[in-house]
C-alpha cells in the first residue's frame, strides 16, 4: 500500500512527549497525553509480558526506568502494571491503554521489538490491539521477519515499516552472522519484508537504501531519533519526517 499522509505530516515523539523531571517518562500514558496536547504524532514500543500482553516497554529488562531487575518477559501485565517508572506515578501501560489514551487525537507508530527468534507472539497481540483501536496507527520493527508477517495479521489500512540503520556498531549484533548484519543494512529483505515505510538512524543519512526508495519506490522516511539541530538539518535534507526528542519542534 502507498504509506498515507499522516504518517509524516507532523513529527512523531519518540516514545512518547517525555520528560522525567516533569513527571511523564518515555512510554507512559503521561507522555503520550503531552503529545497529543502538543499535536505530534507518536511512537511508542511494545515488549511482551509473561502472559502474552503487549507492554508498552521499550527495554527487556525492568532495570533502568523501575526498581525491578528481572526481565518485562518475567512478570504479567498485571505486575508490570503495578511498577513505577522513572520514579514518578506513571506505571507501565498495556498498548490497549496507551491506544485508548491518544484515542485516535494523532497517529501512533508503534515498534515491535524482537528477539529475531522467529516468535510471533508479540507482533501478533499487538496487531490485534491495533486493529482494534480505529485510530491512525503504523507498526514497524527492525525484525524483517516480524514486518513480513504484519502484512497478513495487519488490515490493509495498517502501514508497515522497517526500522534499520546502515551500521550494527550496537551489542545487540553481536551474534547475527555477517550475512545478517549486511542484509539488514541494504534491505536485502526486501522482497521478503515489502515495507510501506523505512525509519533510518539520523546519523546514517544519506545512504542508498533511504536514497532509492524514496526516489523509485516513493517510500517515505523517518529519520530517528533527532535530537539537536545538526540532526534535525540531515532529517530534513534526507527524510520526511523526524522521530524527535529532547526539546519541542
Amino acid at each position: 500500500m502507498a504509506a498515507p499522509d499522516w504518517l509524516t505530516a507532523r513529527p512523531i515523539a519518540h516514545r512518547g512527549l517525555h520528560d522525567r523531571a516533569a513527571g511523564r517518562p518515555e512510554n507512559t500514558l503521561a507522555a503520550a497525553r503531552a503529545a497529543v496536547a502538543g499535536g505530534f504524532a507518536i511512537e511508542c514500543d511494545v515488549q511482551l509480558s509473561a502472559d502474552g500482553e503487549a507492554m508498552v516497554f521499550h527495554d527487556a529488562a525492568l532495570g533502568r526506568l523501575t526498581g525491578a531487575s528481572e526481565a518485562v518477559g518475567t512478570k504479567s501485565a498485571a505486575e508490570l502494571g503495578a511498577l513505577a517508572v522513572g520514579g514518578t506515578a506513571e506505571t507501565i501501560p498495556t498498548l490497549s491503554a496507551f491506544l485508548a489514551a491518544v484515542a485516535g487525537a494523532v497517529p501512533v507508530v508503534i515498534e515491535v521489538k524482537s528477539r529475531y527468534d522467529g516468535d510471533l507472539r508479540l507482533v501478533t497481540r499487538a496487531a490485534e490491539i491495533a486493529a482494534a483501536s480505529g485510530g491512525p496507527v503504523a507498526m514497524k520493527s527492525f525484525d524483517p521477519q516480524l514486518v513480513a508477517a504484519l502484512r497478513d495479521l495487519c488490515p490493509p489500512a495498517i502501514p508497515r515499516g522497517i526500522v534499520a540503520e546502515t551500521t550494527q556498531d550496537d551489542p545487540a549484533y553481536a551474534g547475527m552472522p555477517w550475512a545478517t548484519r549486511r542484509a539488514l543494512s541494504n534491505l536485502l529483505h526486501f522482497s521478503d519484508s515489502r515495507p510501506d515505510f523505512l525509519s533510518w538512524r539520523v546519523d546514517d543519512l544519506p545512504c542508498a537504501p533511504t536514497y532509492l526508495c524514496r526516489l523509485l519506490g516513493r517510500i517515505p522516511v523517518m529519520a530517528w531519533t533527532v535530537r539537536n539541530e545538526d540532526q534535525r538539518a540531515r532529517a530534513g535534507a534526507h527524510a520526511d519526517q523526524m522521530v524527535f526528542e529532547g526539546f519541542v519542534p
